[in-house]
């Protein structure tokens, strides 16, 4: 049995998870959704790796998923606690030192993201609907928070203080259909930032909404 650490993206609400933990439940798993206060203007990097360290409290059989913006916190948290296999799902994998804000430019995002809207025909600007809830169910949607939680802007302009990648099991899993990060792209950064292949799964930028059941499938699979 692992314990499964699931840290959210941008907002960081723990809600967008309980799809998911459910069914780690259901196959044998503990896990645990962590919930961090992404609209503080005050908490940035440090403040949510302490959180999500001290939520793994010294286990030593931690899965850590990352989604999305989270996967600036997982190399902090790696550095400071075991973790025996990271997980990066949609995630925007740094470099050591990098900010999360010039992450855009570095790896040509917004280039890829623009692109890819061109070849499949939807809209090239940004909006929620086109790039995140496309495929999400309503049903989840209604059932959820009034509104999703803002991310503050101070995350962006911190560096990622980490030196180097910790030598354990690191898996990066995409949906196939992601509008946000569109596959293609993601591909490629985590080839070059970590000389890893890409699990694909069907669907969009928030998995565990869309498709948990798929991402269940792949997290087991890792563990």
């Amino acid at each position: 049995m692992a314990l499964f650490v699931l840290i959210p993206g941008a907002g960081g609400m723990a809600w967008y998870w309980h799809r998911v933990t459910p069914l780690l439940h259901q196959a044998g798993q503990q896990a645990l959704a962590v919930d961090l206060p992404g609209d503080d203007p005050h908490a940035g990097l440090a403040a949510y790796t302490d959180i999500v360290v001290r939520a793994i409290a010294g286990r030593r059989d931690v899965v850590l998923v990352a989604q999305s913006l989270a996967g600036f916190t997982a190399p902090l948290v790696c550095a400071r606690t075991c973790v025996k296999t990271l997980v990066f799902v949609n995630a925007m994998i740094p470099m050591p030192g990098e900010t999360a804000g010039a992450w855009w430019d570095a790896t040509g995002a917004i280039a890829a993201r623009e692109q890819a809207a061109l070849r499949r025909g939807y809209a090239t600007s940004f909006d929620m609907t086109t790039y995140f809830l496309h495929d999400v169910p309503p049903d989840v949607l209604h059932a959820g928070p009034e509104g999703p939680r803002e991310e503050a802007a101070i995350v962006f302009g911190e560096p990622c203080r980490f030196k180097r990648w910790p030598e354990l099991p690191i898996h990066v899993l995409a949906g196939s259909d992601d509008r946000f990060f569109p596959i293609e792209f993601q591909r490629r950064v985590a080839r070059e930032r970590l000389g890893k292949d890409v699990d694909a799964i069907a669907g969009g930028h928030l998995l565990a909404l869309s498709n948990p059941e798929g991402l269940v499938k792949r997290l087991l699979a890792c563990e």
